[in-house]
């Protein structure tokens, strides 16, 4: 019994891990490492190196600017995308991490199944930034960026504490994630339709370049055909 329940606490750290990589990974180092540091937790030895000062310190430095940037409405979006090639590779590398030396084939199994978890979340999140930014008001991206930053929090406190709990709920996220990114895809697809229409309303409301330089209108034929008469009959 003590092994399963060592197995389950294993697999909850690896998937914890990995799930808060995907919304806010630098949240996810410092806390990891903080409670490595202080003996909160025992790090598997492939994740002892987070509770280095080091490591800590650039994470709690790019978490600080991450912290900036995501209440910045455009600019959580332009830093969500740079970081879908960061927190995913981050998420699949911590969940394989965190199955120890077990064997080469478990870590692979479990950077795939990471990865996977990572980008389910990352998705959810960017998505989500991206119709909240079509909102005039900032407060709304500080309030789910704050939110964010306590549910990464609140869910690795419940891997480590309560892996049961934790499972149940990953496992309701993701059916969650199912159900809500294709709506997502096209609420973003709708933001950016309705962005093309109106660039082009305004690229159609531009004056004409050359009749700002004052080229004549062409004239009428008939009027043309008039002239031409005049000018053989003076």
């Amino acid at each position: 019994m003590e092994e399963y329940q060592q197995i389950v606490s294993v697999l909850a750290l690896s998937m914890g891990a990995a799930w808060a990589s995907g919304i806010n990974l630098y949240a996810a180092l410092v806390m990891m490492g903080l409670m490595g540091a202080s003996g909160n937790m025992v790090l598997p030895e492939q994740l002892e190196i987070l509770s280095n000062p080091l490591v800590i310190g650039a994470a709690g430095l790019m978490y600080m600017v991450e912290f900036v940037a995501d209440k910045m409405p455009g600019v959580d979006t332009a830093w969500d995308s740079l970081h879908t090639f960061i927190r995913i590779p981050a998420g699949a590398m911590l969940a394989a991490g965190a199955v120890g030396d077990l064997a080469p084939a478990v870590e692979l199994a479990a950077a795939i199944i990471g990865g996977g978890v990572a980008a389910t979340s990352h998705v959810t999140k960017a998505g989500s930034r991206v119709l909240i930014n079509t909102s005039p008001e900032p407060f709304s991206n500080w309030a789910a960026s704050i939110a964010e930053d306590l549910v990464v929090l609140g869910g690795l406190y419940t891997a480590l504490s309560h892996p049961w709990v934790f499972l149940a709920l990953l496992v309701l996220f993701l059916l969650f994630a199912v159900w809500v990114i294709p709506k997502l895809w096209r609420g973003i697809k709708t933001v950016f339709h309705g962005l093309g229409r109106l660039l082009g309303i305004r690229k159609a409301a531009e004056p004409d370049g050359d009749s700002e330089l004052g080229e004549k209108e062409p004239v009428p034929p008939a009027k043309a055909t008039a002239l031409t008469l005049d000018q053989n009959n003076p």
